[in-house]
């Protein structure tokens, strides 16, 4: 089968693909992160624990994770990679908006910090490519 824009060679689409190495990584993220913050003083903000420049605390772990594991769920399928790239754009694009506000508060619930901003506002336009990238189905003119 011959690669057309948009499938692979492996019939997978960009947006399937895409949406499991998302969610593949935002798993291994959250795994690694419980690595660099334990399980105590889960909600804690301005907690000074970084994975590489991303503060993180046991919730934003959470969430990692959570995200991690709908990437990998509904990715099988385009639809399914679809509404995962729905999810990451709105989602991160509100978790851009929570961290514009949150920085610095005492409420601030998931430890964001600079650098989280701008991996948020990034992650919501990769979710916009998942959702809205055309996909040409191939035409087999063997049958």
């Amino acid at each position: 089968m011959a690669a057309t824009p948009g499938n692979t060679a492996t019939g997978r689409t960009v947006p399937e693909i895409l949406g499991l190495a998302f969610g593949a990584v935002y798993l291994l993220v959250g795994i690694v992160g419980f690595f660099v913050t334990g399980f105590s003083d889960f909600f804690a903000h301005d907690t000074g624990k970084n994975l590489l420049f991303f503060e993180i605390n046991g919730m934003h772990n959470v969430v990692h994770i959570l995200i991690g594991l709908a990437g990998l769920a509904l990715s099988r399928t385009l639809a399914g990679a679809r509404t995962y790239g729905w999810l990451l754009a709105v989602g991160y694009g509100a978790a851009f908006i929570y961290g514009l506000i949150a920085i610095g508060k005492d409420w601030d619930f998931l430890s964001i910090n600079g650098a989280d901003n701008v991996l948020h506002i990034a992650t919501a336009l990769v979710g916009l490519v998942i959702a809205l990238l055309p996909v040409r189905n191939a035409v087999d003119s063997r049958r």
